[in-house]
């Protein structure tokens, strides 16, 4: 599967050294140049272009921007494609978003709104990019770590499961896009290493 990156820090970095490791293809892209991801390109095996390139390369296109640049993701060639949402909201770096400091919606929300014709799955936003390297385990064992996911497709969830799955984590289900709200930077679960019985528990507390 080829696999876009439309951000190139740190936690898309770990996810694609996962990916790439699992056979797949990965094209990064960052809100500058091609150009000043040559030594990424180098060292990981995988390719670079521009935001719109990435989108136009990827089977499934993985955000992973602060969140304020969210209206700067290329929408026209994400149309008919999945889409994993990493992103999480900082004041502090994003500034101040009434919509999501109100609860009226979700990072995942708002990014489905600017991408109408995409189909967003909460994903990979709450884990610790070193932890995404060095806590996958095989199937079946003990204490697995688990990452939840959300969206509104049943079939892009799994297609999204069976990637997560790969890479070394069983996955949680925690619902429609809007239950993206159970996992974000703030809660209980947030980058915490659960097995899945055990964030299942954590999500169903989280209001």
């Amino acid at each position: 599967m080829k696999v876009g990156f439309i951000g190139a820090g740190m936690i898309a970095r770990a996810v694609a050294t996962l990916m790439l490791k699992q056979g797949h293809e990965v094209m990064f892209s960052n809100s500058r140049s091609p150009d000043t991801l040559f030594t990424l390109r180098r060292t990981l095996g995988c390719e670079a272009g521009t935001p719109e390139e990435a989108a136009e390369f990827g089977d499934i296109v993985l955000v992973a921007t602060p969140l304020k640049n969210y209206r700067s993701i290329p929408a026209a060639p994400l149309a008919g494609k999945i889409v994993l949402d990493a992103q999480n909201y900082y004041p502090e770096r994003d500034g101040n978003i009434a919509e999501l400091d109100n609860h009226e919606t979700t990072t995942s929300e708002l990014l489905a709104r600017h991408l109408p014709n995409s189909i967003i799955v909460k994903a990979f936003n709450a884990i610790a990019a070193p932890d995404v390297e060095k806590d996958g385990r095989p199937a079946g064992s003990i204490n697995r770590r688990a990452l939840p996911i959300a969206g509104n497709d049943p079939e892009a969830k799994r297609v999204v499961a069976n990637l997560i799955e790969q890479m070394g984590f069983d996955v949680v289900d925690a619902g429609p896009l809007a239950a993206g709200k159970r996992f974000e930077e703030g809660t209980a679960v947030y980058c915490v290493p659960l097995n899945s019985e055990q964030l299942k528990t954590s999500l169903a507390a989280v209001k």
